[in-house]
């Protein structure tokens, strides 16, 4: 069986938080670029059952695999990183499957 995986790029900051499970959840502008990643179709969303994130560029780059427990629209928090009153695509993040170069 062949797991969805959906791979996104952190700043340190945001992957640390994650990684320490501060961070639940990420966001992602509304926009063409992630709508083409995340939707299926204009109401329903892809469903991924892991999350790769990876801080940096390069073979040896630090990443950690998680889990993916939905995709939805909505505020963000901004102590997350989100803008107060805006939309943004939702990721809910569950617990790390697996680390790589931490």
């Amino acid at each position: 069986m062949c797991e969805a995986i959906l791979s996104m790029t952190l700043k340190k900051q945001w992957f640390n938080m994650i990684l320490h499970g501060i961070k639940k959840e990420e966001y992602r502008e509304i926009k063409e670029y992630w709508s083409s990643r995340l939707m299926l179709n204009p109401i329903s969303f892809k469903e991924f059952s892991i999350v790769r994130f990876t801080n940096g560029y390069g073979a040896d780059k630090p990443s950690f695999d998680i889990e993916c427990n939905g995709i939805r629209t909505g505020e963000g928090e901004p102590k997350w990183g989100a803008i107060a009153g805006k939309e943004y695509f939702i990721i809910e993040l569950g617990e790390i499957v697996s680390r790589r170069n931490l």
